[in-house]
């Protein structure tokens, strides 16, 4: 497997390259330490997983990245950095990113985010799953009605349809067509998978948009 590792500090690039080749798998291991030499590397060699640090010096990873997917399609991306905002992370989803970890997790850590993600699966770091979790929340908010999230929110109390609607002042048969709803858009088949799905996003932080 052929892994592209971009940093600014060698140092850095070699501590991973080295920890990579500590694995039993084999890895060809490339280095690039800015967007010149990243691009060189891509349009020479069929690398399968980018690793790549935000902060670049002067340039920043995600920008590296973008041009990177334009050249090597069908390569992985995994975030490797030191800190990482809520605005790199919204923006790394919206560009199918494959993987965000910290530097400072451990080795053990690494090497599972990496095949997890060869093996075609995400990666998130602990320290940056509420960023999910949040951008999951707020994305659900714009998918559902005013009435479904309220409806919703009934929901994870572990109320019946009829008690939803004597809350709700609504219909019995208008409950069971919201819930239907929500649970459409949200690909669950029973009520019960609501009520776990919307606990990890914390469901009480829906907020009543229009």
């Amino acid at each position: 497997m052929k892994i592209l590792i971009i940093d600014d500090h060698p140092m850095v690039r070699k501590g991973i390259k080295s920890m990579l080749e500590l694995e039993e798998v084999s890895y060809m291991i490339y280095e690039a330490g800015n967007s010149k030499e990243t691009f060189d590397v891509l349009r020479k060699e069929k690398i399968e997983l980018v690793i790549v640090d935000l902060n670049l010096g002067s340039e920043n990873g995600l920008d590296i990245i973008y041009k990177s997917k334009e050249i090597r399609k069908e390569a992985k991306f995994l975030i490797l950095t030191s800190f990482m905002s809520e605005a790199d992370f919204l923006r790394g989803e919206d560009m199918g990113l494959d993987g965000y970890i910290l530097k400072d997790a451990f080795v053990e850590d690494i090497t599972y985010a990496i095949n997890s993600i060869t093996r075609g699966k995400k990666y998130y770091d602990p320290s940056i799953v509420s960023y999910k979790n949040k951008s999951a929340n707020n994305a659900l908010t714009e998918d559902l009605t005013l009435r479904e999230r309220e409806v919703l929110i009934e929901l994870c109390k572990g109320l019946s349809n009829q008690e939803i609607s004597r809350n709700l002042f609504i219909s019995e048969s208008t409950v069971k067509k919201h819930v239907s709803s929500i649970l459409g858009k949200l690909n669950l088949a029973h009520r019960s998978q609501v009520i776990y799905y919307m606990t990890s996003l914390k469901y009480g932080e829906l907020k009543y948009h229009e």
